[in-house]
Parts: structure tokens; sequence; C-alpha cells
């Protein structure tokens, strides 16, 4: 078959972890979830993992790994946060790539990706290759194999770019058409042909030659179907999609030729809600009708080797139509959801980044070629520590690359001296220029890589860079009324933290943790010693000393704390570095015999020992705010909680005659009865086993009573309980109870019209099909009752779940 279609997926987050804590902290814009990339992950990347085909009743008859069928890039910087936070998604996506190779004549579907989405065109030669080289490393230590191709951030490509890319072997990337200049057939010397305006024909691929004589293939991808999938309407029906790709063959030509598309990958499911059914029902539909054969770009390219020479546009990309001009000007792109906005301060802010990039070349070639022979060739090879911060890995890596044996503290400011280049890079990321304003999070996040790295330099030189750097941006107007230089105290500056910061974090959370003798507390190893804590629930004192790693550059402090709890948000901790046992002791207990004694006398002595070096809540970081705030706030709860249900249960005669009497409940009777009801149904699918009658009781006084059932967190509760219950029927199948629990709950919340989240159920419901109907249904024909029993049950569940059996 001549006709083939390849879909690829470019599937990417920006980096979101505080540079500090090597950690996502909590995004409020991500409600309710706890971050973008975990909100994403449920809504695109692990859908896709498990994506349906449905029949035209609207029910799954097949589920398949998406990933398998199609060509796709991961950014390295998410799929290091999905192997750590979503490791079954993180492995399904792995598995898919080595079954890609089995349907793709050995040619997996995963291509690598330049490393953290950095501007290429824009990047000096040697972030060019560096970001090549660790996209590259990072993608065979998750394939197990090299990558043939690369996706170029933003697909913004010039020469030089394309010149790394062939010399470390890769051998394809993937541009859009108006990223094409001219082309002309292979071997012949006739004149070229210009392929500007998107005039090249996108079911061909091409050879691109370069000044060096390499060369390089490339795909230009349909852009029409593209923007279809991704701002049209092509996403609402696969089988319309899977017809819109045929139409693009030329159908009077028997050549080979390859319908492609390229888009973001969170198009399907994400920006696009069902967007992975979609995809699926239309690989579906073609495969089935033998209408196309699908392939990915390696199998097409060992097959039909390219006939055609093309030559590219520099300094071009697919989401800016002046190049690259998105990402160092106001050149009018933008995301258009404030249309009256400007970006003139991408201009400074990549006046400042290059400043810093510059500024700091210096400090790393002086500094590091105390420890490496060839500091360059070390930063490319740096990405093995990257991918495996061990200890182990970290000594080995030293070891091999170090002019000689390192002191602890030579390897300290050798490992500073790498990570200042690391989020050099990482300050990069394209997504910090993307969008509409400075205050964006993508470009606090990026400006936050900067101040990191300054303060490496400052750390290494005693250089103070900072203000220089604000030079660039202080004369920046934003386009909300936040003065520039405030957004970057407020969100940058907030942030910054050192081994003292993580030792205030430990000493106050303390106080409401248990910490075992060696904790991890983020990107740090905190080992505390002579830890003592005594007092009551709103009355506590905690004494101590800890010492606090880096898990990144080794580096350590010796503190010594105490921290005292009054209640409420009533917290001090005191915090200085550890000068010796005898005057540790002192202190110690100096301030627990005040303890004993008086608060007041307390405080005068942590005043005495730690000066101005006392903090409070607003110390700590965001997640362990949150998370102590609401354990001093549960016994708030506890009060609220016992106030209504005494409302409720001691006014109940009076409200039924209201009620009898059809006159509307007063406020206080109403607000509580909400409370109470909303809370014993929510608490009710916590509880084992569920008690179904109670749960419909409930809702009928809820409808009684006229009361609004908050559907919204109900919705995530059920769900979180199907899923819980599909997973003991898959390890208790013979257990038919749990099956008509299921139908007994879903019958009885039917009215609520829940958005019920039944991806993982509908998962394991087929799945357990799958694995059992043999067996069952030999024992059915047999007459075994039992078996009839189940298969009577099974179906009913997969009625509920629109699962096919």
């Amino acid at each position: 078959m001549n006709k083939h279609i390849c879909i690829h997926g470019h599937f990417y987050q920006p980096p979101r972890e505080n540079p500090w804590l090597e950690e996502i902290e909590f995004q409020d814009s991500a409600y309710p979830y706890h971050d973008w990339n975990e909100k994403i992950t449920a809504e695109c990347y692990a859908p896709n993992t498990a994506a349906r085909i449905l029949d035209s009743e609207n029910r799954i008859i097949e589920i398949t790994n998406i990933y398998a069928k199609i060509s796709f890039n991961f950014g390295p910087t998410l799929l290091s946060w999905m192997e750590k936070y979503k490791p079954e998604v993180y492995q399904a996506i792995l598995d898919a790539d080595k079954l890609s190779m089995v349907n793709f004549s050995g040619h997996g579907s995963a291509i690598a990706q330049a490393y953290n989405h950095m501007i290429m065109p824009l990047a000096n030669k040697r972030d060019k290759y560096t970001q090549v080289k660790w996209g590259i490393k990072d993608f065979e230590k998750r394939f197990n194999r090299y990558p043939e191709g690369i996706w170029l951030p933003e697909t913004a490509v010039d020469i030089d770019t394309l010149e790394v890319l062939s010399s470390l072997g890769i051998k394809f990337t993937v541009l859009s058409q108006r990223q094409a200049e001219r082309v002309k057939r292979t071997g012949e010397t006739e004149s070229w042909i210009d392929a500007t305006e998107e005039k090249i024909d996108s079911t061909l691929n091409y050879l691109c030659h370069l000044p060096s004589g390499q060369s390089i293939n490339i795909f230009f991808y349909n852009g029409q179907i593209a923007q279809e999938v991704s701002f049209g309407n092509l996403l609402k029906d696969g089988e319309g999609f899977a017809e819109r790709l045929l139409s693009a063959f030329d159908h009077d030509n028997d050549h080979p030729q390859i319908v492609h598309i390229a888009t973001d990958g969170e198009t399907f499911g994400h920006h696009h809600r069902f967007g992975d059914m979609a995809l699926s029902y239309c690989l579906h539909h073609i495969e089935s009708g033998n209408r196309a054969r699908i392939t990915n770009y390696g199998e097409y390219l060992d097959k039909h080797p390219p006939a055609h020479i093309v030559e590219i546009i520099n300094n071009s990309s697919w989401s800016c139509v002046h190049g690259v001009e998105r990402w160092r000007d106001n050149c009018g792109c933008n995301s258009g959801a404030n249309p009256e906005w400007d970006q003139e301060w991408r201009k400074p802010l990549r006046e400042a980044m290059d400043w810093l990039r510059d500024r700091i070349v210096p400090v790393f070639r002086s500094e590091a070629s105390k420890y490496f022979e060839d500091p360059w060739h070390v930063r490319n090879e740096y990405i093995e520590i990257i991918l495996d911060r061990s200890q182990n890995n970290i000594g080995s890596f030293l070891k091999k690359y170090a002019v000689r044996e390192l002191s602890r503290h030579e390897m300290i400011r050798a490992l500073k001296i790498l990570e200042m280049q690391r989020n050099a890079m990482l300050m990069y990321t394209s997504c910090g220029w993307f969008f509409d304003d400075l205050s964006g999070i993508e470009t606090i996040q990026i400006m936050q890589y900067a101040l990191i790295t300054m303060q490496y330099a400052e750390d290494l030189q005693k250089l103070s860079l900072n203000p220089e750097y604000l030079k660039f941006l202080q004369n920046v107007q934003n386009n909300t009324s936040d003065n520039t230089l405030e957004i970057y105290k407020m969100f940058v500056e907030s942030a910054r933290s050192d081994l003292l910061r993580v030792g205030i974090h430990y000493c106050i959370s303390s106080l409401f943790e248990e910490y075992s003798e060696d904790t991890k507390i983020f990107c740090y190893t905190s080992k505390g010693e002579k830890y003592n804590k005594i007092g009551v629930e709103k009355l506590r004192l905690a004494t101590g000393k800890v010492i606090i790693t880096s898990d990144i550059t080794l580096d350590a402090k010796n503190l010594c704390f105490a921290a005292l709890y009054l209640g409420d948000q009533n917290i001090n901790g005191g915090v200085k570095e550890f000068t010796g046992e005898h005057e540790f002791s002192i202190m110690q207990d100096e301030i627990k015999d005040a303890f004993e004694d008086s608060i007041t006398e307390t405080i005068r002595c942590m005043d005495k020992y730690f000066k101005d070096n006392i903090y409070s809540i607003l110390h700590l970081f965001k997640d362990e705010q949150r998370k102590i705030l609401d354990q001093l706030t549960e016994l708030t709860y506890d009060e609220i909680d016992s106030s209504y249900r005494r409302i409720y249960k001691n006014n109940y005669a009076t409200m039924n005659t209201f009620h009898g009497l059809q006159i509307k409940l007063p406020k206080p009777f109403f607000v509580a009865t909400e409370y109470i009801l909303n809370e014993d149904i929510k608490q009710l699918f916590n509880a084992e086993p569920l008690d179904v009658d109670r749960l419909g009781k409930l809702i009928n006084e809820a409808e009684k009573w006229n009361i609004t059932i908050d559907t919204t967190t109900l919705s995530y509760v059920v769900s979180s309980w199907l899923n819980r219950i599909m997973n003991k029927i898959n390890k208790q199948p013979a257990d038919l109870q749990l099956f008509d629990m299921i139908d007994k709950t879903l019958e009885i919340v039917k009215p609520l019209s829940l958005s019920l989240d039944l991806w993982k159920v509908q998962n394991n419901c087929f799945s357990l099909w799958n694995d059992c109907c043999g067996m069952i249904k030999d024992k059915a024909e047999k007459g075994d009752s039992f078996a009839n029993s189940w298969i009577e049950n099974f179906l009913k569940l997969g009625s509920y779940l629109n699962v096919k059996v």
C-alpha cells in the first residue's frame, strides 16, 4: 500500500518545579489538582494510554494505547516528573514505544526532544549542542535505544541547529510547511522550485544538505489539517477526522505518499475533551477499513528514502509567523486572551537572560578549569547526574571527569558550577516568552531560574549580579497594574531559598509532624539530633539540632533551633548555625526550663539566643503552609460540625412543622441541614462497607428540604469509591456482593447526574472481562449457576459503565 498516515503528538509541559526545591508547589490555577502537570496527566497523558473506541451506542468496544499507534515525543523534564509521580502512566508510555517497534518494522514511535524546550535558533552554539546531547541521553535512558528523530521546540530551526542534529546522528526532524524555502528533485540539475507560503508537498519526505557536507531528513507536516485539529472542530468526530486525513492524498497518483500532521499532544484530551477518543476511533476507522497504512516517521523513511532536496527558511517556527520573534520581541503574536495587551516586556527579558548567560561564562571557565580539563565537555555529560542524583553516581561522575581526586569542599563547588549552567539553560525555556504578560507563571518560572543562576555565581565568586539583571527589567511597562519590580520581588525573590531556610522549614514543621532521624525535605536530606518536643495540643515547644544537606550540590549546614507553638497561627521558630555542643546544651536547657515556667520567659529566652533569626509560618514552603493550616483549622471544623449537628437534631421536629405548613426553613436551620447532609453523604463513601440504605435516605432527606447537593465534590468522592470497589472486584472476582453494591449505589445516585470519572473503573472492568471471560463462559455453558449469575451481574455492571461485553 502506497498510502500512509502518521499523526505526531508533541507532549510537553514547561518545567514547573521550584528551582530551589526541585518540586512543584501547589498551583491554585490547577484546582482541584495539586498542579498543572497532575491536571493535564489526568485529562490527557493518562487517557491516551487507554483510549476508548466506542460503538454506535457509545459503548466501549476496545481500549488501546494510542502512543503505540502514533509518532510522539515527550519533554524530558515532563517525563522526569511523570516517572516520579505517575509511574503507571510513565511505564505505559515506555511500553507503547516497545509495542510500536513491533507494529512499525522495528522503528519506535518515540522521538527525542531538545532538552528543556529552548528556542534553538536563539541559542548560542554551545547551548544548542548541550540541549540536543541532553535530549538524546535522556531519551536513551528512558527508551533504551538511540533516537532516530528529534523534536525541535516550537519547530524553531536554523541551519546551525540542523548541523548539530546531524553531527549527533539524528536522522530526521519535523517542521511546518511554511518553514520550507525551496525544493528540487534529487539528482537533477533543474532549477529550484519556490516552496514558501506552504507550497511544499507535505505528502513527500525531503533531504536537506548542510554546508558541512552532512545532511538530514525533514518531514513537513500538513499545516491545514493540523490547524483544524488544534483550533477547529475536527476532533468532535473520529470518523470525520479519518476522512479528512484520507482526503489529503493525491488519489490520481500511485507513488508512495504520507499524510501526516503534528500538533501539541495536549490537544487530545486537555485542549479538546475526549480528543483522545476521537484520535483512537480515527485510527481504528482507517485500519479496520484498510484505507491506508498507519506508520511512523522512522518506518516510512526506512521504506521510502527521499527523492527530493529541500532548503529551509532560517529562524522559522510553527507558532510565530514572524519567525522566532515571539521569543524576543513584541511581534504581535499572543494567546489571544488579552488582545489589548502588548508584549514589549519580551525584548528586555531576552536581553537580561542573554546578559546573564554571557556574564557567567567567565565564572564557569575560571572555576570549572580548577577541577575539569574540558569544562564544556563536562557540562555536556552532566546529564548523567541529572538523571541519577544518588551520591554513588555523583562520586563516580566526578571521579571520571575531575583532573584529580576532589575534597568534599571541592566537590560541592564543582557541582554548584554545573548547576549554575543547568539553570542558565532552564531560564531559556520557551514558554517564558510565549504568553501575554511578564506576570504569567511561565515567565515567573524562568526568572526564578535566572535568580538561582545568579545565586550560584554569588556563592562561587561573591558576585552580586541581581541589581544589574533588574536594570533590564526596571523600565518594562507591565500590562497589569503591578510594577515589574514588585512582581519580581513578590514571586521571584520570595521563592529564593538556601540551607538555612530549609532548616527553618524543618524547625517549624517538626511541631506538627514526626521526622525520622534522616528525612527528605524536597531535594534536601535532614538529619536531626537531640530533638526534644514537650507540651500539649495548643502549647508546644521543640528544640534540637539538624544537619541540612543538599542532594543536588552536597552542600550542608549544621543548625540548632527552637520552635514554639501558642495555638491558632501563633508559631515562632528560632534557627541559627550550630556553634558547639556546650552552647547548644545550655540553650536547650534554658529554653526548656523557661517553657515550664512561663510563655513570656520562653519568648524572651528565644530572643536572647536567636536575636533576629526568629521565623514564622510565613517562612514555610507553600505545601507545608497549607498542610499545617489544615491541621490548625481541623479543630475549628470539628466545632462547626458539632454546632450544625446540634441545630439539625435538636430542631428537626420544628423543621418538620415548617415543612408540613409549606413554609420556607429559616436560614440558620437550612444552612445547618445543608452542611450536615452533604457531609454525611460524603462520609458514607469513606466507610467500609458503604451503607447503601442510609445513602438513599440521606438523598431523600436532601430532596425533602430542597437542599443542593455539592455534586462537584460528590462526583470526585463517588469516583474514588468506585475505583476502590473495582480494585476489590479484580482481587475478589467471585464476590457478587461487590457487584450488587455498585449496582444499588449507582442506581441511587443516578438522579443527581454526577460527572463521574470512570476512566480507571472502565479500564479495570474491560481488563477483568478479558481475563475471565473464557473460563466463566465455559462454566456457564455447562450449566454452572454461579457462572451464569456472575455473567448477569457483570453485564449489568458493563451497562452502567458503558462497557460492551
